[in-house]
């Protein structure tokens, strides 16, 4: 993911902008990282460049745990405490 698409994204839930972004991995984009929404705390993963930014009832946990479990060490602590739809107790 380009960081450019930053300026343009906002919250599909709260619709909050602008929002934060993790860089986990990354070449000449980012390869791996979260997008994270401060006003209502919910994340949405880059994995393999493509940011997943699903509504909560689109989302089940298939790619978004493992995710979760993999970088944890690397998740804002307050996402890990009240992440939504995920969060270090859905682990």
């Amino acid at each position: 993911m380009k960081k450019s698409l930053m300026e343009i994204l906002a919250c599909p839930i709260c619709k909050h902008h602008p929002l934060e972004l993790q860089v986990f991995k990354e070449e000449d984009e980012v390869v791996e990282g979260l997008i994270v929404c401060a006003t209502c705390n919910r994340w949405y993963p880059i994995i393999e460049e493509i940011p997943f930014m699903l509504p909560d009832e689109l989302r089940d946990g298939k790619d978004d745990l493992p995710f979760l479990r993999k970088w944890k060490d690397k998740f804002p602590e307050e996402i890990l405490i009240k992440g939504k739809p995920f969060n270090k107790e859905s682990i």
